[in-house]
């Protein structure tokens, strides 16, 4: 049984990102999964003076403790003018900092989804690409365009869409076996 942290990088009280994370969490059998909601887990905006002032919030460091608990993540990145919000940046700045490696041997389904139809594809490109950085395997993505139009609570409501995601979830899940 692998330990899986699910959570999105938003800060967000309403967001969707977390929403699809949720679904994707009740997905997962045979595995411990812990769900992290970031929207109550401030962390301080990176700067190499509050670094050597203050070193490193507890939330900060709570939070990298659970990631270095995880085998795997399930992460879904929100997106503001075509990149990864300034906040989920930011959070990967921080980490880095604790520890570069800090996603070693990690594997991850990557996701995102927004209002568009891109399904915030831009943001997702940049995460993938900085991820295996730090030391994580993406093993499979998934974006959910028109999110409003493609989820219920039910659940994905495009059939399409609906395999393409079990079809990533399964990789994922897959990969950590």
């Amino acid at each position: 049984m692998a330990a899986i942290l699910a959570f999105a990088g938003s800060n967000s009280s309403t967001s969707i990102n977390f929403k699809l994370v949720k679904l994707t969490a009740t997905m997962v059998e045979n595995h411990d999964i812990q769900t992290l909601n970031l929207a109550e887990h401030p962390f301080p905006m990176y700067s190499e003076d509050l670094e050597k002032e203050k070193g490193y919030s507890d939330a900060l460091t709570q939070f990298k403790r659970h990631i270095a608990q995880a085998d795997g993540i399930i992460l879904s990145v929100n997106e503001h003018n075509g990149n990864p919000s300034a906040y989920f940046k930011n959070l990967l700045d921080w980490l880095s900092r604790m520890e570069r490696n800090f996603l070693e041997g990690t594997k991850v389904l990557l996701m995102s989804t927004s209002g568009g139809k891109r399904g915030a594809k831009g943001s997702l490109g940049v995460i993938e690409g900085m991820l295996p950085r730090f030391g994580a395997e993406v093993v499979a993505t998934f974006s959910l365009p028109s999110f409003y139009d493609n989820f219920s609570e039910d659940g994905i409501l495009d059939k399409d869409l609906k395999a393409e995601h079990q079809s990533a979830v399964q990789s994922f899940l897959d990969s950590l076996n």
